[in-house]
């Protein structure tokens, strides 16, 4: 896992020492099925069941680099799946953030949340793990520092917007891009698109 880390830091995609801490801290090996257990320091996306996948760590990488999680900040975890990038989040705003994950699938859920308790979290407060629709956030929590998501929408949920504290940000994946989306002062919102990445689609109820 270190040579992968060294490989990500030396192409750019990891630059924030938070980040590449929480990269060190929290073993993919952990939230990959058992027998992709020796493929879990490989640079790839690797299936979780349910036509779902634990993300390339490339993408999570660049993506959580662009949503600058913060200690204290509260995150919308949206798509949480095998739970690797919500405890990759919590690692970042512990001791006193949160981390709202949710996953519609509910054996996906499950196991999202078993693999996250590996790490306290949830037992420590720092991550709740709701099996629901991500699609709609998740109005009585709102609002949030930060919204991630890691399944392909055909635009961004006008909840999510709404949602999203000012001067907060929303990292997504719309089609083929991910797009960061930074609200600002009057509630509109400045977007930056980065083309060329392959997700799953959100699924919603």
């Amino acid at each position: 896992m270190e040579a992968l880390i060294q490989n990500l830091i030396k192409e750019g995609y990891l630059k924030t020492s938070l980040i590449i801490e929480a990269f060190r801290s929290i073993d993919r090996k952990d939230f990959v099925l058992e027998e992709f257990e020796d493929d879990a320091d490989v640079n790839a996306p690797l299936p979780i069941g349910y036509g779902q996948t634990i993300s390339q760590p490339l993408t999570v990488a660049f993506m959580l680099e662009l949503l600058q999680p913060q200690p204290g900040e509260k995150i919308l975890d949206i798509g949480a799946g095998s739970g690797w990038q919500t405890a990759l989040l919590a690692y970042c705003v512990q001791p006193n953030g949160k981390v709202i994950a949710i996953e519609l699938i509910p054996e996906l859920a499950e196991f999202g949340r078993k693999n996250v308790a590996k790490y306290n979290y949830i037992k420590k407060g720092i991550v709740e793990f709701i099996c629901g629709d991500g699609s709609r956030g998740l109005e009585k929590e709102a609002p949030f520092d930060k919204i991630i998501a890691a399944a392909s929408a055909k635009e961004l949920p006008k909840e999510w917007r709404e949602q999203l504290k000012i001067g907060g940000r929303i990292v997504a994946p719309i089609e083929n891009s991910i797009w960061l989306f930074i609200k600002n002062q009057d509630g509109t919102f400045r977007e930056t698109e980065y083309p060329g990445f392959a997700f799953v689609p959100l699924v919603s109820r």
